[in-house]
């Protein structure tokens, strides 16, 4: 393997062409962003939203709402983490062979830890794919079919496991409840998982097309897997070891020509908050900004991560927006001094995120 010195500049700007972060791609291409970035985090759906409109030229303001629940061509589901994404249909045999790898659950603590045992999950396993069988049910529906009143709660413990099963994922909401329902029904065929170890060194490439220069713990992090494991699969891969400001990190050897000459720019963006760009460098992400001690800014108390600012992949603020009545506020607070370039993208972002919202744009800097 080879070594070079990188900054993280230039790894911020490989990253953010990755991500389509340089420069928004068609909507007809919307899926392949996807896919390229390893999912949508969609612990608040308006966040998957944002980040699709961050990453695509003239987005639809429904596209999302119509990818999931009409062309069925992206699913919502419990995935890496325990967290919900939505993640393309078509690839849904590669994640449910990848999470099938998933036994925290499996653990004696576990069990210990939510009163449960391991015949008593499989059989609750077999039962919730059995009755969300063609339907889609309520946590309260589901919970009184099966006498299992556990499953009403509402962080999803009892049903995490059966979704890395690949025999659950979200339907459409019913009023103000979520829905739950069995991906082959759903989608109306059979889903055939990848084998486990290909699948997962499969998701750890793509997590090393999308996030590298990467460290071993960067993908523990993000898989939810323990060190040793997470090298011996970025291992397992071609690559090449790079330095980025003297660390060492991995990146696929069919990337490193270009991650080297990588120059970084001033592409403005405004992210929403849980973007998958900040998610995947949450172990690094005070290196990508002008001074460590805003991290605290951007990832702040009871896991909540900030909407940024960023300025060729860079983070280089926070945001928030609004509605007040027919105007959308966006309040921008950036770290430090801003050229005035970069202040005028900001501002153009400001009001294509107003459009996108049917709203009038009114920019605060703060």
């Amino acid at each position: 393997m080879g070594s070079a010195d990188l900054t993280w500049a230039q790894a911020a700007a490989w990253r953010a062409r990755r991500h389509a972060l340089d420069a928004r791609v068609p909507r007809e291409r919307a899926l392949e962003v996807v896919s390229g970035i390893c999912g949508l985090h969609a612990q608040v759906m308006s966040s998957a939203e944002l980040s699709l409109w961050a990453r695509v030229e003239d987005l639809e303001r429904d596209a999302v709402t119509k990818a999931l629940w009409e062309d069925k061509t992206l699913v919502k589901q419990w995935a890496m983490r325990g967290t919900l994404h939505l993640l393309p249909a078509d690839e849904l045999g590669l994640w449910h062979g990848a999470l099938a790898t998933y036994a925290h659950w499996l653990k004696p603590s576990w069990f210990k830890a939510f009163n449960t045992s391991r015949e008593e999950m499989e059989a609750l396993i077999e039962q919730v794919s059995a009755a969300l069988d063609g339907r889609c049910l309520t946590r309260e529906q589901l919970a009184a079919e099966l006498g299992q009143e556990r499953l009403g709660e509402s962080w999803g413990a009892y049903l995490k496991p059966v979704a890395y099963r690949g025999r659950l994922c979200f339907g459409p909401d019913a009023g103000r409840n979520v829905t739950f329902t069995r991906p082959d029904s759903w989608l109306g065929h059979a889903i055939e998982p990848l084998d486990g170890d290909a699948a997962v060194l499969e998701v750890a490439r793509r997590f090393l097309r999308a996030y590298a220069p990467a460290t071993a713990d960067d993908f523990r992090r993000w898989w939810a897997i323990s060190e040793p494991q997470a090298r011996k699969r970025l291992q397992a891969l071609d690559v090449e070891q790079v330095e980025v400001a003297g660390e060492p990190a991995y990146v696929l050897a069919d990337d490193a020509g270009a991650l080297r000459e990588a120059q970084a720019d001033e592409t403005v963006r405004l992210l929403p908050g849980f973007d998958p760009w900040v998610i995947g460098a949450t172990r690094h992400s005070a290196a990508l900004m002008a001074d460590p001690a805003y991290r605290d800014r951007v990832h702040r108390p009871q896991g909540w991560v900030s909407p940024v600012l960023t300025v060729g992949g860079l983070i280089a603020g926070t945001w928030r927006h609004e509605r007040k009545g027919a105007a959308l506020d966006v309040a921008i607070s950036p770290f430090e001094r801003l050229p005035a370039a970069v202040r005028r993208g900001a501002q153009a972002e400001a009001e294509r995120l107003a459009a996108f919202l049917g709203s009038t744009p009114r920019v605060h800097w703060t």
